[in-house]
């Protein structure tokens, strides 16, 4: 029986933009729900489980960032931002609330529909394809269960996203090495990206946070300076 396909919620007040990226996600076999505005976005999401958040900044009333501050504030579900503003700042607040990836406008099909993969393959259940080692890995006082979707410091759980649990499980299965943004957004985010190194910055910061947050040292992860980071192992 065939899996169900992902459900993916696109917000955009632009009518072209949300009938061009509706249009082209369905083409794809993805099942799509659009809304028009912030407020609406955040109905539809408190009834609805979606696997994907295309979501544009600059919308009417609450505005992109707060949208998914709030819908960060519930769920770890993937979001993808669009924008015509293109600054190294927005799209570093973008990522500091939560966001996943930053799309700038305008924008082709074949790299909107590159991203929307990429984010649900990071964030889905592993492909059968490329099965892993089942058991625990552990470096730095941190344990990681891939299968299970946990990571832990001592007896306390580390709430992390997606993506920043598939760079603490890059980390973690090579400690003590010392690791190049190139490789960690390679295998972090599963294909070869087309994003400032910056974004990797983002999320180890955040990362960082919560590992210390649950009791871990904050040099567990060491910057590397002009190079990458290490995992102490």
């Amino acid at each position: 029986m065939n899996a169900e396909p992902a459900r993916i919620l696109v917000v955009d007040d632009e009518e072209s933009i949300l009938q061009f990226v509706s249009y082209n996600l369905r083409k794809e076999g993805y099942d799509v729900t659009v809304a028009a505005d912030g407020d609406q976005a955040l109905e539809l999401a408190s009834s609805t489980t979606f696997d994907l958040v295309v979501l544009d900044i600059m919308l009417p009333g609450t505005d992109g960032y707060e949208v998914c501050r709030r819908l960060r504030a519930k769920s770890d579900t993937p979001v993808l931002f669009l924008s015509a503003r293109d600054t190294e700042l927005d799209k570093v607040v973008g990522l500091e609330i939560g966001g996943d990836d930053y799309l700038a406008k305008p924008f082709g099909v074949r790299e909107l529909i590159a991203r929307v993969k990429a984010l649900l393959r990071r964030s889905g259940p592993r492909s059968a394809e490329a099965p892993r080692d089942d058991a625990p890995v552990k470096a730095a006082g941190i344990v990681l269960d891939e299968g299970a979707h946990v990571a832990r410091f001592g007896s306390t759980d580390i709430d992390l996203t997606p993506r920043e649990f598939e760079l603490l499980a890059c980390l973690m299965r090579h400690a003590g090495r010392v690791l190049s943004r190139e490789h960690l957004l390679k295998e972090a985010w599963g294909w070869q990206y087309v994003v400032e190194t910056k974004t990797v910055d983002t999320h180890i910061k955040r990362l960082r946070d919560k590992l210390t947050q649950a009791g871990a040292d904050p040099s567990v992860v060491e910057t590397v300076r002009g190079y990458g980071y290490r995992l102490g192992s």
